[in-house]
């Protein structure tokens, strides 16, 4: 049996859905994922598998969604460079410590 208060909560998040644009939806995720390649970059050592998948998620939605994703599309492309630029220096780092202290 459904109780009430999840048939209100589903109303409130399908009104939610219904009732904002798009483009804020999508923004939200887009800050959601940034944070979430941040958290795996920031690991010690940076989880740079996770961390891939999501910068190349984040890139392909904003490839495909352009300047469709509205007025803050440059600071999403923005946020999502420097994501990257930290991938690569981990990568980097990375790769330089397995040359000078490979392990046996």
């Amino acid at each position: 049996m459904v109780e009430p208060t999840d048939n209100v909560s589903e109303s409130e998040e399908i009104a939610y859905f219904r009732d904002t644009p798009v483009e804020t939806v999508l923004g939200n995720h887009i800050f959601v994922l940034l944070q979430v390649a941040a958290v795996h970059l920031a690991q010690t050592p940076p989880n740079l598998e996770s961390a891939r998948l999501v910068i190349d998620t984040l890139s392909a939605m904003l490839s495909a969604g352009g300047e469709r994703l509205g007025e803050h599309v440059a600071l999403y492309r923005n946020a999502l460079a420097e994501v990257q630029q930290v991938f690569g220096r981990a990568t980097t780092l990375g790769a330089e410590k397995a040359t000078t202290h490979p392990e046996t």
